[in-house]
C-alpha cells in the first residue's frame, strides 16, 4: 500500500481536514543538539559566575573548561546550529534569525572572541583570580548589541580587558541575542 492513501485515511479518521499542516511536536535532532549546547553554555556561565563571586573555589582547569565550552559552542558552531528550517515552533528560536542572519552571525563571532579571551585568562592565572582579572571601580559593565558601547564607540580588544569584564560582556551578548532572536516562554 502506498503511504499517501494511508496518511489521508489517518487524517480522515482523526477529523483533520485535508491540506492541514500537522503540528511539529517532535523536536528535530539539530534543535535538541542546540538546546543541549545552550544548556551547556548556561552551566559554564554559572560556573564562571560562581568563581568570580567566590561561591565556588577557584580552579583554573574548571574556569578554562567553562570558557572553552562557551568558545567551542559559539562562532560558526552556533550559526550552523540554527538552519532556517529549524526556526520557529517548536523551537524558541525566532524566524528573525534568518532575516538578520549577518547580525546573528556577528553576535556569535563576538561571543567566540570574548570566550577565547576568557579562556586565555585562565592560562595566566593558574593559582587564583588575579587583580588583573578583576573589573576596576568605575568600569562600565555594559555595551550594546554587537559589542558597541553606549555612545557608539567600538569595544576594546577583549584580550586586553580584565577577565571579569569580558565575562560580563559574554553575559550581555547572551542577553542581547536572546532578546532579539529567542521567543520568550513561560
Amino acid at each position: 500500500m502506498r503511504r499517501v492513501p494511508v496518511i489521508a485515511a489517518v487524517l480522515v479518521i482523526t477529523g483533520i481536514p485535508a491540506g492541514t499542516a500537522l503540528p511539529r511536536t517532535a523536536v528535530a535532532p539539530v534543535v535538541a543538539e542546540r538546546q543541549a549546547s545552550m544548556k551547556a553554555m548556561a552551566s559554564a556561565a554559572k560556573t564562571i559566575s560562581g568563581i568570580f563571586d567566590g561561591k565556588l573555589a577557584y580552579d583554573a582547569a574548571a574556569f578554562k573548561a567553562a570558557a572553552e565550552t562557551i568558545r567551542r559552542r559559539s562562532g560558526s558552531a552556533m550559526v550552523d546550529a540554527f538552519p532556517a528550517d529549524t526556526l520557529g515552533e517548536p523551537s524558541a528560536a525566532k524566524t528573525e534569525i534568518e532575516q538578520s542572519r549577518e547580525e546573528f552571525a556577528a553576535l556569535a563571532r563576538h561571543l567566540e572572541s570574548l570566550a577565547t579571551a576568557l579562556s586565555d585568562a585562565a592560562n595566566d592565572a593558574p593559582d587564583g583570580i588575579t587583580e588583573a582579572m578583576r573589573m576596576k571601580p568605575g568600569m562600565a559593565m555594559g555595551g550594546g548589541l554587537l559589542g558597541k558601547r553606549v555612545g557608539g564607540a567600538a569595544e576594546a580588544d577583549p584580550s586586553k580587558m580584565p577577565a571579569e569584564h569580558v565575562f560580563h560582556l559574554i553575559l550581555q551578548d547572551c542577553t542581547n541575542c536572546h532578546g532579539k532572536f529567542r521567543e520568550k516562554r513561560r
